[in-house]
């Protein structure tokens, strides 16, 4: 869609209002709104002006100039407001020098893109997420400096067979047990269609939805692959619908890794392939139908793997569900069919079209812009380095006596480790100035400052259970 077309769709929706829309440094989306009379063919060229010292991880007061510059492809109708309102995707730009701004996460995605193409190795880096989430009926939490607390809550939860609900029906799902059942245990089934329907309504491609394994509301719904620039614009509605969407049946979704103690954690595993020419460059005569390139693809994931987590992992909360021994998939390893490797090989078609890797470690708190692209790079550079991932690991690691065990390597431990990981390990981000060395550095100034040492600093509520009586 051009220019010209847009504004041909807003006469004739009556569009009064539009709505322009970007990604901070962390990933959560920023808008603000102008009449339709103020969108005209030169804004798609000119932009509208901004504070960018007041969005996380970007400007200092003294150059806080920006400009948004609405990308005319992304215009799609906002579902939920009240007026007809156009809504635009803007790419972040300098108004002094006319450049894309390094820090804008979009503007990475295109140079990754273009880093792709510029290798020779393929035209279009396909994406497919698979981004879990929980729907709570009630959510509660406060920080102060002589108390903290969190409280979540669901009709579905467990914890509430004993509660008086006048009158308590039960089919709640147990811990780990939430996996397909159909309703009344499964209650969100008609709200995850209005989910599904709203995104198809929007453009976007939905493969399927359903209940996730943990209890209190755990889900999933699955777009299908789109190249990654568009995935990350995708990503960035998906999260959007489904907040709203809950929000206007008096509910609550949380992208958070790990909201609930004892139960599966919310996963974003994320399927990755390259193609040239119309044709698929990791179906091969290798282990499980893959090519060599792809191979080499999962050496380059697994190597950068502990780096990749600082930005596909990028919250202390993640850590919580990135634990040894529960299932997880933190050990840097793959397989074909087995859901304990990091990397994974799905098997459901023999399709050479179908070949792709399903690396599993990412969470759904991620920048998809950011991950998607950090991903591709270290495929990349698995590719033009040649590394070999080692031979497959198809037995069940969490069976694996502990000195065998021991010799797989693993995910970080920790939001610090991760960190400290990318600054040893980002050079392959550099390549093709994808991710400069600003990105990175803001990018570890900024976690460490607003994330992990508050977290840090604080007691834990559970620490009193354990050690005020000493």
């Amino acid at each position: 869609m051009k220019a010209k077309d847009v504004l041909e769709l807003a006469k004739d929706k009556g569009i009064k209002v539009v709505d322009i829309r970007f990604l901070d440094f962390p990933g959560q989306w920023q808008h603000f709104s102008v009449p339709i009379g103020e969108l005209t063919e030169g804004s798609f060229e000119d932009g509208f002006g901004f504070d960018g010292s007041s969005i996380r991880g970007w400007q200092p007061i003294h150059a806080s100039d920006m400009l948004v510059v609405p990308d005319p492809a992304t215009a799609q109708i906002d579902p939920f407001f009240e007026e007809p309102t156009l809504v635009l995707i803007g790419d972040i730009v300098d108004p002094v020098t006319r450049e894309p701004y390094s820090r804008d996460p979009r503007n990475i995605a295109k140079k990754a893109e273009a880093y792709l193409k510029g290798t020779g190795v393929g035209d279009t880096c396909f994406i497919g997420p698979e981004a879990e989430f929980f729907i709570f009926d009630d959510v509660r939490y406060d920080a102060a400096s002589n108390g903290c607390f969190y409280e979540v809550d669901s009709v579905e939860g467990i914890w509430n067979t004993g509660r008086d609900e006048c009158p308590n029906q039960g089919y709640k799902p147990r811990h780990k047990e939430g996996y397909f059942p159909v309703p009344p245990v499964d209650k969100f089934q008609d709200m995850r269609t209005e989910m599904l329907l709203t995104l198809q309504e929007l453009g976007i491609d939905v493969e399927c939805q359903h209940h996730e394994v943990a209890t209190a509301g755990q889900a999933e719904i699955d777009m299908r692959f789109k190249p990654l620039l568009q995935m990350g614009d995708q990503l960035m509605w998906f999260k959007y619908v489904l907040k709203n969407v809950a929000y206007r049946h008096g509910r609550t979704v949380t992208f958070m890794p790990k909201p609930l103690y004892g139960d599966n954690g919310t996963g974003m595993h994320t399927h990755i392939s390259i193609w040239k020419g119309g044709q698929p460059v990791f179906a091969g005569d290798k282990y499980a139908g893959l090519s060599q390139e792809a191979l080499y693809a999962i050496g380059g994931i697994l190597k950068h793997g502990r780096a990749l987590c600082a930005i596909c992992n990028p919250t202390t909360n993640s850590y919580k569900r990135l634990v040894p021994g529960f299932e997880a998939p933190v050990n840097l390893a793959y397989s074909s069919r087995n859901r304990s490797a990091s990397v994974r090989i799905p098997m459901y078609s023999q399709s050479p079209k179908a070949k792709r890797i399903e690396y599993r470690t990412p969470d759904p708190s991620c920048n998809g812009y950011l991950a998607f692209s950090a991903m591709l790079m270290a495929v990349l550079d698995g590719i033009e380095n040649k590394i070999d991932p080692g031979e497959a690991m198809d037995k069940n690691i969490y069976g694996l006596p502990p000195e065998e065990l021991a010799k797989i390597p693993s995910a970080p431990g920790s939001l610090e480790e991760a960190i400290e990981a990318l600054k040893a390990d980002h050079a392959f981000l550099l390549k093709g100035d994808v991710f400069t060395q600003d990105v990175i550095d803001m990018w570890i100034e900024y976690k460490t400052e607003n994330e992990v040492n508050p977290v840090k600093l604080r007691p834990h509520p559970y620490e009193f259970f354990l050690y005020y009586d000493i």
